[in-house]
């Protein structure tokens, strides 16, 4: 596994990239299989792929951004994946744009298996140096994986 490239974002929220065993992380919302069967028909051809880190609550190990590699992940068989743990309390992270969500919530319901829709949230986080917010995925690292 080798890490390709990573976004800079305030150290308060990112407490950094672990290999974190598969089943220990929680998902918030279902998937669409045609998005994960795509990631895993590349890795098959090739038996190498490149992804984002699933990025994940760094307190209780839930899924916030990154379902579909996970699910792809899970069903190619690997045991460890690289995880982004974050700060998901945090202010400077919100679940949609109007942060219409509450996280206590989406949290309480992905350790109850109570999964939200496909794409229902789509969080944000806030980088201070250029007063702006981003998608949760530009937080994440490129690692390429093979098997």
């Amino acid at each position: 596994m080798e890490k390709i490239s990573k976004m800079n974002i305030d150290s308060d929220i990112i407490f950094g990239i672990e290999l974190m065993n598969i089943a220990s992380l929680i998902p918030h919302e279902e998937i669409i299989s045609a998005k994960k069967d795509h990631k895993k028909s590349i890795y098959k051809k090739t038996n190498k792929i490149s992804f984002l880190t699933i990025i994940a609550c760094s307190k209780t190990s839930v899924i916030i951004d990154g379902h579909h590699r996970y699910n792809a992940m899970k069903e190619l068989g690997f045991i460890k994946i690289p995880v982004t743990r974050i700060n998901y309390y945090s202010k400077k992270v919100i679940t949609d744009e109007d942060d219409s969500f509450l996280k206590s919530e989406i949290i309480t319901n992905a350790q109850n298996k109570k999964l939200y829709p496909p794409k229902s949230t789509n969080h944000l986080i806030f980088c201070n140096r250029i007063s702006k917010w981003f998608p949760m995925k530009a937080i994440s690292s490129i690692y390429e994986i093979t098997k």
